[in-house]
């Protein structure tokens, strides 16, 4: 201790504590501390630049997705007592507790989501097709869109079923015709024998629900028709409220401009230009969508955020021009709120031709907001108007949270205008070149393509955690397709297309659309050359953790403005390397999907299956999820004592054929690769797994006495009234899979695990697979081969 004299009196004082000294979690918590007041002081800067206001939509989305992703239907009596005191409480706090008020907004945010979800099911009440079915459709035209040459696909409001008669028909089907003369008109009415079946569920567990996007557009089956159907009414009078009637206008008109760009250029380019104009894509070939999908360059056929604006920017930038060159009028008149205005009427005549797609929706909205906020003497580009347009979209129609479109479009647009924050916020500098008459030309050049590369950079950044999520795979060579591509959509497209629309009522557009032909397939041969490049990557399915946290990460780096956005930056890093650097899920040794059809088993790089031509539209998205590319074709073997079932009818096999069978089933297995499927066509399919555990697939149900006799596991399109084998083999038939969705099956050190699509069917786009036609009512009962696993 030091003696200090002061006066009489000596003062003991205590040494001063070194660094070192100081105890560990003592320096710890002061660290802590530091961290926690510095955090709240850039909260409460967040707060004075109005950023908290941003995260109203992610609030009100979050509530929503939370809704839809509930196993059961959340109570709406408790949702909207829960709101009313929300609202009450928000209102008796005042301005006096802003903490407290805010959180209490975000709460109040979240059960609006939740509320509107249960507000827009309701509002929808599809009715969705339990099973497939082949029967004689009678119903009127609604929709109609080119599904490549000789093929329409109409959307038709179901009046009648027979033969057999539905019990719980949907009311409105999306169903392809092949082979028809000439297109049915918009209100005619036909007829025809059809193949019906519900909208597909995930074609692997955690997979995207297509049922629900059905759920929601009102579609309650898809099919297609035996030969040509006949037209049994010709174009009945409309009856239905006004609007209605002029939908229905709409969409006439729709599908004569659509039919008039296709007549002036033929092949993919006119269905290119009419999927630009009228959002009907199906036209195009398989082989140009899947070029343009693998280029990164599928955005610009959907009438989204790129064509809305274009046309918007180009229209209003036009007119504005035009205005100024009469002084008196640009002297005289707020020119540039006239050319928002006109802007404004453009964008709007474009989305009531679109078909109102959902991306021309979210993108009509979003500019219209921007050009009335000219009208006010607001800036156009504001993360303000992004977050009030996705307010709006969500409230009306919460369901598009979960879709990839919403959150890949206001995933870019966020990226772009955060980023155009931040550029008009850099410090200028003045360059003495650039001020050179010689030099301008070079520098505007420079900035347009400079423009294009940070856009395509930012956007394909911005969009690439979403794509990984719902395709499983990335473009690498995006960037140079869009540097590309995006001066010939803007200089010579969206120019061209838009004058031919403005001429098409005088019969003067035909030249027009040639210029516009010339660039989309300037834009065609782009996408072919670049796909040829190859350069897809296969991701595979992530972990569950993985999507929410980088999307938590993306929001604050985007949404904030102070250094708190950099926090966005490390987690969204963080969960990355993560991802890269720890193993991930492991792959099922066995896929089947929901109608038990098509099972594959998993080998490493490798996946065989029972199908020497798997259908595509399944296979091509287990490849992608499970980031396998080698499929092994079934071993075809021939029995010529094999009897033939007539079409539409089952076997009867006597005991000597069955023994047969039998004999031939195991005798299969034990010449037979490991791990590839051994097949008698038209009959069985079966596989040793690598556990030495044997898997048989049948397609008739008189093979299914041998097949339980012989291997472990027996799957079976068949809908049959029972779901156990007699031998304690494991039975997956069509009926089981119907309710469980596509199954996942591994094997581990603890025994069988089986992964189901469906866990239960208590959700408004589920319930189809529960309902029993015979007895007409929902059984929520799950099969015992799926309850007994322990699932």
């Amino acid at each position: 201790m030091d003696f200090v004299a002061v006066g009489p009196r000596a003062i003991v004082t205590q040494p001063a504590r070194t660094q070192a000294s100081v105890p560990f979690r003592w320096r710890l918590s002061a660290a802590a501390k530091r961290c926690v007041e510095s955090s709240m002081r850039m909260v409460s800067e967040e707060a004075g630049h109005g950023r908290l206001v941003l995260f109203s939509p992610v609030f009100l989305g979050a509530g929503a997705a939370t809704w839809f992703l509930m196993a059961a239907d959340f109570p709406a009596t408790s949702a909207l007592l829960c709101l009313l005191v929300l609202v009450i409480a928000v209102t008796l706090c005042g301005y006096e507790r802003p903490k407290l008020q805010a959180t209490l907004m975000a709460v109040l945010l979240f059960v609006g989501g939740m509320l509107s979800a249960q507000i827009e099911t309701w509002r929808a009440r599809t009715v969705i097709l339990d099973s497939a079915v082949t029967t004689t459709v009678t119903g009127r035209v609604e929709r109609r869109e080119g599904d490549g040459p000789g093929r329409w696909r109409y959307i038709l409001g179901v009046s009648r079923t027979d033969a057999p008669e539905v019990k719980r028909p949907p009311e409105r089907i999306s169903v392809l015709v092949r082979g028809a003369k000439e297109a049915f008109e918009l209100g005619a009415v036909i007829e025809g024998r059809a193949r019906l079946t519900p909208p597909a569920g995930p074609a692997l567990p955690q997979l995207y629900d297509f049922a629900f996007g059905a759920y929601y557009d009102g579609i309650g089956a898809n099919g297609f028709f035996y030969g040509a159907p006949k037209e049994v009414a010709s174009q009945p009078v409309q009856e239905g409220s006004v609007g209605e009637v002029v939908l229905e206008w709409l969409f006439r008109l729709r599908s004569g401009i659509g039919d008039r760009i296709r007549s002036v250029l033929p092949g993919d380019t006119g269905a290119f230009a009419a999927s630009l104009v009228t959002d009907e894509r199906r036209a195009i070939s398989d082989e140009t969508t899947e070029a343009l999908r693998q280029s990164g360059l599928a955005h610009i056929v959907a009438i989204s955020g790129l064509n809305m604006a274009l046309s918007a920017g180009i229209f209003y930038v036009g007119l504005r021009v035009i205005l100024s060159l009469f002084a008196s009028v640009a002297q005289a008149w707020p020119t540039k709120k006239i050319a928002a205005a006109g802007a404004l009427a453009a964008v709007t005549a474009y989305y009531l031709i679109s078909g109102f797609a959902v991306s021309a929706e979210r993108a009509f909205i979003m500019m219209a907001i921007m050009l009335i906020a000219v009208f006010f003497d607001r800036p156009s580009i504001s993360l303000r108007n992004v977050a009030l347009s996705a307010l709006v979209i969500l409230a009306v129609s919460p369901s598009e949270v979960l879709g990839p479109s919403f959150q890949m479009s206001f995933a870019a647009t966020l990226a772009l205008v955060a980023g155009y924050d931040l550029w008009k916020g850099r410090p200028m500098r003045e360059n003495a070149l650039a001020k050179l008459p010689i030099m301008k030309p070079l520098f505007m050049i420079g900035g347009f393509f400079g423009g294009i590369f940070l856009t395509s950079l930012i956007g394909g950044f911005s969009t690439a955690l979403f794509s990984i999520e719902h395709f499983h795979r990335l473009s690498t060579y995006g960037l140079p397709a869009n540097l590309a591509a995006m001066p010939v959509i803007s200089f010579i497209v969206m120019p061209s297309g838009m004058m031919a629309m403005l001429l098409m009522p005088f019969g003067l557009d035909g030249p027009l659309w040639q210029i516009t032909g010339f660039g989309l397939d300037l834009v065609i041969k782009i996408a072919k050359t670049v796909s040829d490049w190859g350069g897809n990557i296969d991701v595979g399915r992530l972990p569950g953790w993985y999507f929410p946290t980088a999307v938590f990460g993306f929001l604050l780096l985007t949404l904030l403005k102070s250094r708190l956005r950099h926090a966005g930056t490390a987690i969204v890093a963080a969960s990355t390397l993560t991802v890269a650097l720890l193993p991930g899920n492991s792959a099922p040794d066995v896929a089947i999907a929901e109608d038990g059809g098509l099972v594959a088993v998993v080998d490493g790089e490798a996946m065989a299956s029972n199908r020497e031509k798997p259908p595509s539209f399944i296979f091509q998205q287990w490849q992608r999820a499970l980031a396998i590319e080698e499929h092994q074709k079934p071993i075809m073997i021939t029995d010529a004592n094999a009897p033939a079932a007539p079409e539409g009818k089952r076997l009867k096999f006597s005991p000597d054929q069955l023994d047969e069978s039998r004999e031939v089933m195991i005798q299969a297995v034990a010449t037979g690769p490991p791990l590839r499927f051994t097949c008698l066509k038209g009959a069985w399919c079966t596989v040793s797994l690598k556990n030495g555990k044997q898997l048989t697939v049948i397609n008739n149900a008189a093979y299914l006495g041998p097949a339980c006799d012989t291997a472990d596991i027996v799957v079976t399109p068949v809908h049959l009234r029972f779901d156990r084998c007699r031998s304690g083999a494991m039975l997956f038939t069509g009926e089981t899979l119907r309710k469980t969705g596509s199954v996942e099956l591994r094997f581990t050190d603890k025994g069988l695990q089986v992964a189901t699509a469906f866990d239960t069917l208590l959700r408004p786009w589920m319930r189809h697979r529960a309902y029993d036609w015979r007895s007409d009512t929902f059984a929520d009962d799950r099969p015992s081969p799926i309850s007994d696993s322990g699932e």
